[in-house]
């Protein structure tokens, strides 16, 4: 009696909430959830000492201290305890790679050159064992990348891979999962390759200069080929005449070209990145350096063309031999001091848990805390053009939070409540239950 008496107030009780920047009347039911009394870090303001957060229908309804709860809903007291929005990991395999050592469950390339067509989304696992590993971490959110390389794909790739697509990780299907289908175009950007290592006679091959900058060049005037190709099609595309053939690849390559999908492109060294900026401003074509682990040396050059950076695992050895142990530590707060908006990203599946600790390393050589934060929450959707959905606690936008006993950055931080689209998530998976049962076995008999 007493919960029909609670879903009845909610059906019938309306409320416009104080704090909550002018948010409609509506209609709360047993469904939604309020968690009160917890330091809330918004990341748009200060912290907010004891708040309360609403949730409804898998949005923030209500962000402030002093909210009335509304009769009907599920209330989590949250006092002693800290509310952050859910970590983003904007390089990843989720969902694409589950054993890199088995070919059968690795779906992250196609064969040739040229997959614009391919969409990551159309081959997500949603039961993967990495997801649940992964956003028991505080991850309640991914870039899901094809031909992005990493540990997981043992550095497979093409030169256009495919699209990458925004995903909850949480769902039943990838359909309930998705952000954004079409988040942007991977592009592997070619490299200048003078060794490389042959596995019929398991030695390294040199190649000479000459030859080397040879086929990049031609790599890349076929890029440029292919989106001049493009663009003619996609003017052909606006009044087709007899004859007219249509083409699934430079079709996908419509909304690159006309400046509606950025390019996320894969560049570590300075020549890569120089080559890859100055190409994307020749073409008027937005961009999104992935990788960069030379990105220092171009920061004049990435300021002056407002070129955000996703970071590899700050957790490396130096790029080379003459660089300093820390050169990868540093280089975070380095890029950001000059302008640079910076993220940080795992680049596969296997560490994606260590996302949090990659800018507590980065926070320890000098970034900013709080733009250490951001790196992993707002700064990554901001980059894709999700931010009016994700990374702060704000009216409105999609209630990916997480409630800890922390600084979400520590690995020695829980995370005590998982809330993905509004909804409580289990942080249980395979590690957990395997550390249960053992840290269980019964002991020997002496």
């Amino acid at each position: 009696m007493k919960r029909l008496l609670l879903n009845f107030l909610g059906a019938v009780l309306v409320l416009t909430l104080p704090g909550a920047g002018a948010v409609k009347a509506q209609t709360f039911t047993a469904g939604d959830i309020a968690i009160t009394h917890a330091k809330i870090f918004t990341l748009a303001g200060p912290p907010i000492e004891d708040g309360t957060v609403v949730i409804h229908e898998g949005k923030i309804a209500a962000v402030g201290p002093g909210i009335p709860i509304p009769a009907g809903t599920q209330v989590i007291d949250a006092k002693g305890l800290q509310v952050y929005p859910g970590l983003f990991d904007p390089v990843t395999q989720m969902g694409l790679s589950e054993i890199g050592a088995v070919n059968a469950t690795v779906d992250t390339t196609e064969t040739g050159s040229f997959n614009p067509d391919v969409t990551a989304a159309t081959a997500i696992l949603p039961s993967s064992a990495h997801i649940p590993v992964t956003r028991a971490s505080g991850i309640t959110e991914v870039i899901a990348a094809p031909a992005s390389g990493g540990f997981d794909s043992r550095g497979a790739s093409n030169l256009v891979g495919g699209q990458a697509s925004a995903i909850h990780l949480s769902g039943w299907t990838a359909e309930e999962m998705l952000i954004n289908k079409h988040a942007a175009m991977v592009v592997d950007w070619p490299g200048i390759e003078t060794r490389s290592f042959d596995f019929s006679t398991f030695s390294i091959k040199e190649k000479p200069f000459a030859d080397a900058k040879k086929e990049y060049d031609k790599q890349v005037n076929e890029l440029a080929d292919y989106i001049e190709q493009a663009r003619h099609y996609a003017q052909a595309l606006q009044s087709p005449g007899t004859g007219f053939q249509r083409d699934v690849n430079l079709e996908a390559m419509g909304p690159v070209v006309r400046g509606e999908m950025p390019l996320l492109i894969f560049a570590d060294r300075a020549r890569q990145i120089r080559d890859a900026v100055e190409f994307c401003d020749k073409q008027k074509l937005k961009i999104i350096l992935a990788g960069g682990t030379e990105a220092w040396k171009e920061k004049d050059l990435l300021r002056s063309k407002s070129v955000p950076v996703i970071l590899r695992p700050t957790l490396g050895e130096p790029p080379e031999e003459d660089d300093a142990y820390d050169r990868l530590l540093t280089q975070p707060e380095e890029l950001r001091a000059a302008g640079i908006k910076i993220a940080f990203g795992s680049f596969d599946n296997s560490f994606a848990r260590r996302l949090g600790q990659n800018a507590a390393n980065a926070i320890a050589h000098g970034l900013p805390y709080e733009e250490g934060l951001k790196a992993v929450t707002l700064y990554p959707a901001q980059m894709f053009g999700l931010d009016a959905q994700l990374g702060t606690v704000e009216t409105g936008k999609t209630a990916n939070l997480i409630v800890t006993n922390g600084d979400p950055l520590e690995v020695t931080t829980d995370i005590r409540y998982l809330l993905i689209k509004g909804q409580l998530t289990s942080t249980d998976n395979k590690q957990k239950a395997l550390y249960e049962k053992y840290l269980s076995r019964p002991k020997a008999a002496h």
